[in-house]
Formats: C-alpha cells, structure tokens, sequence
C-alpha cells in the first residue's frame, strides 16, 4: 500500500460512488494517507454534501441511480464550486473525456484502477489548486486578455466565448510564451495524461484559432515536429 503522507490540515475529499463496497475501498484508502473523507452514494447525496461543508477535491463516479457525474458536475460549476473534479468511470470514450472536461472536471481515471494511482492523481489535482491562490488574475498575450478568476477572454477588446477545455489550453498557453509546448506536456497539462495519439490538442488548437481568428487576432503558431508557440507580440 502507497505509505501516506502527513498533511499540516488534512484535505478533505468527497467520494461520490453507488457501489459501497468500491466506496469504502476509496474511503479507507484516503483516509490512511491522512485525507478527511466523506462519501455519498447518489448525485443529490453529494450536492448536499457540498453544500454542508465545502470539500477540497470530489472523487466522482460518472453512473449514479438518481444525476449522473456529468450533470453534478455542471451544477457545481454553475454554483461557483472551484474544486477539482476527478471523474470515475468505467468508460473510456473519447467523447466522454471531452464533455466531462468541457463541463469542468479536471481528470479521469477508468475503472477497474489501482488505488496508488488514484492516490497519485489526487496529490497533482490538489498541488495546482493550491497554486491558483498566488497566480495573476489576468494574462495579456498581444490584443487577447485572459481573466484566470472570472474566466473571460477578450480579443481585441470584444469577448470570446470559449468551453472549460478551450480557457485551460488557452490559459497555459498564455502562461508559457513564447515557449514552443509538445502536444504531450499541452496534454499533460490540460487533460492530466499522456499524449494517446487521438489528436484531441490539435482539435481545441484548431478550436482555438477558430475563434480568437474571427476577432482577427493570429496567435497560436505551429512548430513543425515540435507542438505550438503562443506568439506574444
């Protein structure tokens, strides 16, 4: 067993699963690397969950008797809940990652899983939450302007609308100027795995130029044979 780690103010961990033999695996697991753990066994269970006490990260299965992960996660997002979401699933589409990641889930782990990855996954998602404090409110990279808090993005002073996934690539790319980025480390970042070969950062790059281009604003520069460059000049 992965040995645990002590904590100065233990995080506290939301595990949202109907499966209570699976739920008090991860409980018990969690616990013993020292997180403060509450579980609940459907979608309104956890909705109320987080509202009693706000968790630091929400462990949360995709297939529940009552909401679904999905629609959980959209109603956290809509109430104002920054958390990292860490979706459980015993799915593993493509187009499952994309809508999860488009609602504001932060990563996917496809059951069945081993617990030291899981416990693995947990530690990165709350290290960038703990970073988020500290980092600049808005990135500017020539005529687009990027708010990190309210999640606005403007070119050449008119707003652009841009899905969770499309913000997160654009935001790192911003972070990283002129610094050509692989689709791997890009992949890394946004999606929280490696690069699998399904071309999903050249699609929100392609996304991405589509919509900063309409405003008339060329950006994002392909590197042959090395990823992308965000031109800041």
């Amino acid at each position: 067993m992965t040995t645990p780690v002590p904590f100065d103010s233990p995080a506290r961990l939301l595990v949202v699963d109907d499966e209570e033999h699976l739920r008090a695996m991860l409980t018990m697991a969690m616990e013993f690397l020292g997180f403060e753990v509450t579980g609940a066994a459907t979608g309104r269970e956890a909705l109320h969950a987080v509202a009693r006490g706000r968790p630091d990260l929400v462990l949360l299965d995709i297939n529940l008797p009552d909401l679904d992960g999905f629609d959980i996660c959209r109603t956290l997002r809509t109430r104002g809940h920054t958390m990292p979401v860490l979706f459980l699933t015993a799915r593993g589409d493509v187009d499952d990652r994309v809508r999860g990641l488009d609602l504001g889930g932060d990563d996917f782990v496809t059951k069945p899983f081993e617990l030291k990855e899981i416990a693995a996954r947990v530690r990165a998602l709350l290290r960038r939450a703990a970073e988020r404090p500290a980092e600049r409110h808005t990135l500017q990279a020539g005529a687009v302007r990027l708010d990190v808090h309210t999640h606005e993005v403007w070119a050449a002073g008119e707003p652009v609308g841009l899905t969770t996934t499309e913000f997160a690539l654009l935001r790192y790319l911003m972070e990283n100027p002129g610094r050509v980025l692989s689709r791997a480390q890009i992949q890394e970042r946004v999606w929280n795995h490696r690069a699998d070969g399904s071309g999903i950062v050249d699609t929100y790059v392609y996304y991405l130029r589509r919509k900063l281009g309409d405003a008339g604003v060329p950006l994002i520069r392909t590197v042959r044979g090395a990823g992308y460059l965000l031109c800041s000049d």
